[in-house]
């Protein structure tokens, strides 16, 4: 089942776990590799979330404490050269989706339970940890959860809630529009729970994740019952106006999507989380099935590498952090040309 074992850690970090994984793989030849198979890079974790590219050629992810009260969340980055998992940031403050800036400054959503942040923040190269946006018309934010950034420096990020004895102070979930004058808007109230958020390459297109849970305390919580778990699309007019909302995929009474990514042709790559079948599923941008990535553990999010990585996939998925080569370039909408 495994083509290598696994190297033990060593104390300046996690040396990679390299392994292949014989998961089941599926789809259009022109995007997967026939006969590629999963790497295995970290499984140290909690929870791992929140796959970013660095400018510095580095992968970034969010990981939860296990089991969510022997440490603080934390950011970690993970070096394709060296093979090294390290602790970047030490206590993220419940950090969950990250996304780089084109100047190279990594910002990300912090979440609500165990004391997070409930902002957007900036996560300082000290890995310290900046608050951004915390408050909308007076009020904490539910809990930030995913994150897209253009190419003009406009942050989108989603505001759901989903675990956590913390009460909500906004009567609706948002996804909202950070400006580069320090703005905070409504981007859409029209995704009544909105999780993972990504752009189209032509950056005309935002699509949407609508995974409804039923329930904002569902670790505390009993007897609620689901609601909707789609895949949608936005129009973005030039005025910024999000328009003509398409709901591309519905799971039905299946776990939806958590995070996405695209790659240069506009594909879409989700972490599905039906307990049918979950892994990663590509896309078309109108919602056609392309491929399937079997992935170990209910995934989080996905992302490409940058540069030299640029056609490897990177996926967080229960407590760790995975990769596979592609033939499909990565986009990353704030660094576009």
């Amino acid at each position: 089942m495994f083509k290598f074992i696994v190297i033990l850690g060593l104390t300046l970090g996690w040396t990679i776990s390299v392994y292949s994984q014989k998961l089941h793989i599926e789809g259009d030849r022109r995007i997967l590799i026939n006969g590629e198979s999963l790497e295995t890079l970290w499984e140290d974790g909690g929870f791992t979330e929140g796959a970013a590219a660095g400018p510095d050629g580095n992968m970034y992810f969010s990981d939860f404490a296990q089991p969510f009260e022997s440490g603080p969340a934390r950011v970690m980055m993970f070096n394709p050269h060296t093979g090294k998992t390290n602790v970047f940031c030490p206590d993220s403050g419940m950090g969950n989706g990250l996304m780089f800036t084109r100047a190279g400054e990594l910002m990300g959503c912090c979440a609500s339970p165990l004391n997070g942040h409930r902002a957007l923040v900036h996560f300082l190269p000290d890995g310290k940890v900046k608050i951004v946006a915390n408050l909308f018309k007076g009020k904490k934010l539910n809990s930030p959860n995913d994150i897209v950034i253009n190419k003009e420096g406009v942050i989108y990020f989603t505001d759901p809630k989903y675990v956590g004895p913390e009460e909500r102070e906004l009567d609706r979930y948002y996804v909202f529009k950070y400006s580069t004058a320090g703005e905070l808007t409504v981007a859409t109230d029209q995704i009544d729970k909105p999780n993972g958020i990504i752009l189209s390459p032509d950056q005309k297109t935002v699509y949407v994740a609508e995974t409804d849970n039923g329930s904002d305390k569902a670790d505390i919580e009993k007897d609620f019952k689901m609601g909707r778990m789609t895949l949608n699309s936005f129009s973005i007019r030039r005025s910024g106006q999000w328009t003509n909302k398409k709901v591309l995929v519905d799971f039905g009474d299946q776990l939806g999507i958590d995070g996405m990514t695209v790659d240069t042709s506009g594909n879409i790559y989700a972490a599905v989380r039906s307990a049918e079948r979950f892994g990663i599923v590509i896309f078309s941008s109108k919602g056609v099935e392309l491929g399937y990535i079997e992935t170990p553990e209910l995934p989080t999010n996905v992302s490409f590498g940058r540069g030299a990585e640029s056609s490897r996939l990177y996926i967080t998925a229960g407590k760790g952090f995975y990769r596979i080569r592609t033939k499909a370039i990565g986009y990353h909408p704030a660094i576009a040309n």
